[in-house]
């Protein structure tokens, strides 16, 4: 990652203290999302879009540019999860249930940079970033087998051994498309391939689709252990 800072050459190892298990680093994001929860439930759904309007403008106003001097075109990445342990089937129904129910809390708990999940009069609203930008966005189809872009949508797919496929565009609230996602999960012996594809439009910054396929393994990652730990 071109973006992190370096640090000196200096170590520092816990040798005692702490009962149970993992390294200082585990510590931290333990403390790390406990605050972070603490922040997303006293300021609420509506704080949180308040707190971010001029984030969301600005967010927004970037996509909407980049679409249009795209005029229709987009680049895509793909990342690949390995599961074990957990078959395609059981994280599928633990997703939809979760996308479905009225508490986004798990929704929001799997990557730092979710702010907020939910439907709206518009449709299924997310507000996350976009590289080092704040959107706000829909997802049109997601959670279903149909294909959001039905003229390119078969060329698109890889081959048959991932049978269960999910699609949306991304628009605005103005009806902008400014990206496209394609998730794509296969059973193997020992649980699931998961195939996480996302496009933007070809004048976003090569680092905007970096920061994405990053953001994929962070949320998918911890929303299969959240799928996991339901399903035991």
């Amino acid at each position: 990652m071109t973006d992190k800072q370096t640090s000196p050459a200096v170590t520092v190892t816990l040798e005692s203290g702490p009962t149970g298990s993992g390294s200082i680093d585990d510590m931290e994001l333990y403390y790390a999302r406990r605050a972070l929860d603490r922040f997303r439930t006293r300021l609420g759904r509506q704080g949180l879009l308040d707190l971010l309007a001029a984030d969301i403008e600005e967010g927004n106003a970037f996509l909407r540019e980049a679409a249009r001097t795209s005029d229709g075109e987009f680049r895509g990445g793909t990342t690949v999860l390995q599961a074990r342990g957990l078959s395609a089937g059981e994280f599928l129904a633990w997703m939809d249930a979760a996308f479905a129910g009225d508490d986004s809390r798990p929704l929001l708990a799997a990557h730092p940079e979710h702010y907020v999940m939910g439907t709206d009069d518009t449709g299924a609203r997310v507000v996350e970033n976009i590289g080092p930008h704040v959107a706000s966005f829909y997802m049109g189809g997601w959670g279903t087998a149909a294909m959001a872009w039905a003229d390119d949508a078969a060329e698109l797919l890889p081959e048959a051994e991932f049978p269960r496929k999910m699609s949306s565009n991304l628009f605005l609230e103005d009806g902008t498309v400014v990206g496209r996602a394609l998730i794509q999960f296969g059973d193997t012996a020992e649980g699931f391939t998961a195939n996480l594809t996302v496009y933007f439009p070809t004048s976003c910054p090569q680092d905007v689709l970096d920061h994405h396929l990053r953001h994929y393994a962070v949320e998918f990652r911890n929303w299969i252990l959240a799928a996991a730990e339901a399903h035991a």
